[in-house]
């Protein structure tokens, strides 16, 4: 079939073209979802077309404006929703960049080996106080950095997450002390295999403090802090 052409004489956007080696002309039900009221059921997908060519006009190897596999559309609007198989099975968007103008609200978990935003959140209902929001904001420094907290007494060893060994370089373990009651004169003594923190008394006190120790994930690239401008690239608003 030859290309429609638009009256100014420039190609007109392709139709729905299905892949003919697979040509599957079955209706496809979608069950409840897919039925208009009083239970008429909907089995027809309707066929989208630029309006450049007449239903009678369709090829021979088109189906009937059912269900079609595959499409190429230059804009989509959907005034409701997106569904997946049946309306609740995965569906996969394949793209190297997805952009939207507007909030993305998710109902279950954002997943993915990267997030970047000119600020990260949390806002949730207020714990005590009714038409409140309470909203946090993550701390940004230079580097994927882990943390473990806790509080230490009567001992002088920090045991570290067994996961640290494969998580974090141990060049990069850092460790704060707070002391409790008391001046203790603490000191990091030394740190063994990126496990444990062994602390000790300067002035023989029993030890009673608060601790902090931070380091950075070994598992990724280091985090390139300065980066050049690349043109054609979206960048977070801001």
């Amino acid at each position: 079939m030859a290309q429609e052409k638009m009256p100014d004489g420039t190609d007109a956007p392709l139709a729905f073209i299905p892949v003919v080696a697979n040509k599957d002309c079955t209706e496809k039900d979608g069950g409840a979802l897919w039925t208009r009221p009083p239970a008429e059921p909907t089995l027809r997908y309707p066929h989208i077309w630029y309006g450049n060519m007449d239903e009678d006009d369709w090829p021979e190897d088109y189906c009937p404006p059912w269900y079609h596999s595959t499409a190429q559309i230059d804009s989509l609007r959907v005034n409701t929703n997106i569904q997946g198989p049946l309306g609740t099975g995965v569906f996969a968007v394949t793209s190297t960049q997805v952009n939207f103008s507007g909030n993305v609200i998710a109902g279950g978990q954002v997943c993915g080996s990267t997030f970047c935003s000119v600020s990260k959140l949390f806002d949730i209902p207020h714990p005590t106080k009714e038409k409140k929001r309470l909203v946090h904001a993550c701390l940004e420094g230079p580097e994927n950095g882990v943390y473990v907290r806790g509080r230490l007494t009567g001992k002088n060893v920090i045991e570290l997450p067994d996961y640290w060994r494969g998580l974090v370089d141990p060049a990069s373990i850092t460790v704060n002390l707070t002391q409790i009651g008391s001046s203790q004169d603490l000191i990091v003594d030394k740190i063994e295999w990126g496990s444990r923190i062994v602390i000790r008394s300067g002035s023989a006190s029993n030890i009673d403090c608060y601790y902090t120790v931070n380091a950075t994930r070994k598992d990724v690239a280091p985090l390139e802090v300065e980066q050049d401008v690349v043109e054609g690239k979206s960048y977070p608003a801001g």
